[in-house]
């Protein structure tokens, strides 16, 4: 017999026996509707004797169309061996009803639709094999992407996660593990009877990807970041890293910046220190969000510190606070030769990559031009980057055209980030940019877009070299998740990850950090630290 598969809203198709006395009729798509309690799956074809269909005469293939409007379905039905499809795009397995993914809906209609074309010559065998096929292709997929059982609250949740991860995770490998088989396996034999169970389960799973970057955030927690990434923070005004480079069998936690006037910078830890424990905890196999959960708390409480500085180990007990997240600070150095027509340099110094800083750096430019300045110096050292897209909103008022950093994943290249100058505030005055190993993450972005696209010449030494980029994702009962979601290159096609960013040129071994010594560098010619103004420009 030769099948053709009506779809609504076409008329029905007739499809014949190779007897041609006996002729029969496809119902429409839209009547197509069934199910069992049997475990076999179901025909394909709903088929029914043309000619009185009121003759009160059934044959047992009008017997399935008249139980489907009756809706009584708990007689097997013919031909058990075949896969049955409704209009919804279900079908009936064993354990219930699964959604037929689209792609197999549109490719098995295509098909039926074009068999047309063979007016009623292939073989009944060869049509039925080729739909067949594509059906047990669907009913795999299908069995694979829906659990079988009824899902709890806590079950959604985790779903939730599983699924963010799936979508943003960089490695579609999953860490070289089934993330699929993960999935089911967890909510069969995983607790997650109450929320906290709930929680292990997802911190269980984003283990396996072997990731220090993924993690998940409790509700405060992920308020906390948030809050990280806005105006202020309650800690001691570290930001700290794994160790890399020369430190990287370091028993410790590296100190990659303090911030300026923070409880930390006054006890005197720089970028490069080791913390060794926390409260007598040693951080040696500590994560870093760990250890940065420990280091923040109420605003008076205190965190006793072992930090490794040099050769010398050092107890420094420290007090909590609030400390300003201001990410830019500015100023004006005249240089000393020239009169009341010498030189005037911006310096700018940005110290973090939250909400504010475009546009507190977009300020500062306006406010030094009002004044005079023809050159800039943009400080990136010690800052452990933040909000992606603001490292490339920066990058943007400096340049007037080009790439700014390359998104690859496992396949190459997905994404581009460029300009084309519509953002552009100083694209024509000299610029300089300092960088140490203290500049992470987002600040490493607009050194490199900057240096690439030989914008501006870098001074100082390697970059912290953090390539890995990480988004937020929010989940529904206020909970989070970090997630590498990418790699970056720079301009240049530079994988600057665990190398970081090479600058142009070393700064002296005394130059300093702060704004009013760094004027003093400048203008005065005999100090240690000096850095000619042609050297600092020059391309």
């Amino acid at each position: 017999m030769e099948a053709l598969l009506g779809s609504s809203p076409s008329p029905p198709f007739i499809i014949t026996r190779r007897n041609p006395i006996i002729a029969f009729k496809v119902l429409s798509w839209n009547s197509l509707c069934t199910t069992s309690n049997n475990s076999r799956l179901y025909p394909i074809l709903c088929l029914k004797r043309s000619g009185n269909e009121n003759s009160g005469s059934y044959s047992p293939l009008c017997y399935i169309e008249q139980m489907y409007k009756n809706e009584m379905f708990s007689q097997p039905i013919w031909r058990r061996s075949k896969i049955f499809i409704d209009k919804k795009g279900l079908l009936i397995i064993q354990n219930g009803l699964a959604f037929l993914p689209r792609k197999f809906i549109t490719s098995l209609r295509k098909t039926v639709k074009h068999s047309e074309i063979f007016n009623s010559k292939v073989p009944d065998m060869f049509v039925r094999s080729c739909i067949g096929l594509m059906l047990v292709m669907a009913a795999n997929s299908a069995v694979v992407k829906a659990p079988s059982f009824a899902l709890t609250e806590e079950n959604i949740l985790f779903l939730e996660a599983w699924r963010t991860i799936d979508r943003a995770y960089i490695d579609k490998t999953f860490n070289g593990q089934s993330w699929f088989r993960y999935r089911e396996d967890a909510l069969r034999n995983e607790p997650m009877n109450t929320r906290q169970e709930t929680y292990a389960a997802i911190k269980k799973m984003i283990a396996t990807l072997d990731d220090p970057f993924t993690r998940f955030l409790e509700p405060e927690k992920f308020k906390s970041l948030r809050s990280g990434t806005q105006n202020v923070l309650t800690g001691v005004g570290l930001s700290i890293g794994y160790p890399t480079g020369k430190n990287e069998s370091a028993p410790g936690l590296v100190v990659i910046s303090a911030s300026p006037g923070g409880p930390a910078n006054r006890a005197g830890i720089s970028s490069g220190d080791i913390i060794l424990q926390i409260d007598n905890t040693s951080t040696e196999n500590m994560g870093i969000y760990d250890a940065a959960e420990r280091l923040q708390g109420p605003e008076g409480s205190s965190v006793e510190l072992t930090v490794l500085h040099g050769s010398e180990t050092r107890q420094l007990p420290l007090i909590r606070e609030k400390v300003s997240l201001n990410p830019v600070k500015s100023r004006i150095c005249k240089l000393s030769t020239g009169g009341d027509d010498a030189p005037q340099i911006g310096y700018i110094k940005l110290s973090s990559f939250n909400q504010n800083a475009s546009g507190a750096v977009r300020e500062a430019i306006e406010a030094l031009r009002k004044n005079n300045v023809n050159a800039f110096v943009l400080d990136l050292r010690d800052n452990s980057g933040g909000l992606f897209p603001e490292g490339v909103e920066i990058a943007k008022i400096w340049l007037d055209k080009g790439v700014i950093v390359y998104i690859c994943d496992s396949r190459g290249v997905r994404d581009i980030y460029d300009t084309d100058g519509s953002n552009v505030v100083a694209a024509s005055e000299p610029l300089a940019v300092l960088v140490n190993k203290g500049t992470a993450s987002a600040s490493e972005i607009l050194a490199g877009a900057l240096k690439d696209n030989k914008r501006a010449q870098l001074f100082g030494e390697p970059t912290y070299g953090k390539g890995k980029i990480q988004s937020v994702f929010q989940l529904s009962d206020g909970s989070g998740l970090a997630v590498t979601v990418a790699r970056y290159e720079t301009p240049a096609h530079n994988d600057i990850d665990k190398v970081g960013v090479i600058p142009d040129h070393p700064l002296p071994a005394s130059f300093p950090k702060d704004d009013e010594s760094f004027c003093n560098c400048l203008q005065n010619p005999a100090s240690a630290c000096h850095l000619n103004r042609v050297k600092l420009f020059s391309k």
